[in-house]
């Protein structure tokens, strides 16, 4: 979800650091859930997760090294406060012991959020390279649940349990 973003009124630098501030908050989160997939030694999804976060990182260098190209370092107008969890996962997502499947289900679905959130914003583009950079990114949110659901497929179905069945529930002390 957008905070105080005027889509209308964007110009191609303020889409380029708003798409970069997206992908640097989404290989933050997915760097989290890594950790704490470690901690609870569920190796596989946090595995997957640094995975997520290496492509992250990688989309985003690629949008910073295009902006500083159109723009050097001309200062941002855009800050983190302007969006919360447009690609990122949602915190509450993340679980101990996590399966690989139910790792590779949260990414889709924030790939999936994302495609939506620039969906969405198309229609209020005025900016002609705004809406060609938004379309470009709309599309790669297409290959990027592509290749998660390309993953999930290669994977054998989740067993009849579930492991958040198993987990015991946090008692006072």
């Amino acid at each position: 979800m957008s905070r105080s973003v005027d889509f209308a009124r964007l110009d191609l630098k303020d889409a380029l650091d708003l798409a970069i501030l997206i992908e640097d908050e989404a290989q933050e989160r997915y760097e989290e859930f890594a950790e704490q997939m470690e901690v609870h030694h569920t190796a596989d999804a946090a595995k997957f997760y640094r995975f997520m976060a290496e492509n992250e990182a990688k989309h985003g260098a690629e949008l910073a090294a295009r902006r500083k190209v159109f723009f050097g370092d001309a200062p941002t107008r855009m800050s983190r406060s302007m969006l919360w969890d447009v690609e990122a996962p949602e915190y509450d997502k993340a679980r101990a012991f996590m399966s690989p499947r139910k790792a590779l289900e949260v990414a889709l679905e924030s790939e999936i959020k994302a495609h939506d959130y620039f969906t969405a914003a198309l229609p209020f583009l005025s900016d002609p390279d705004v809406k060609a950079l938004f379309t470009e990114l709309q599309g790669d949110e297409v290959e990027h649940k592509a290749l998660v659901q390309a993953e999930l497929a290669k994977l054998p179905p989740e067993p009849e349990i579930d492991v958040e069945d198993l987990v015991d529930e946090p008692v006072g002390q």
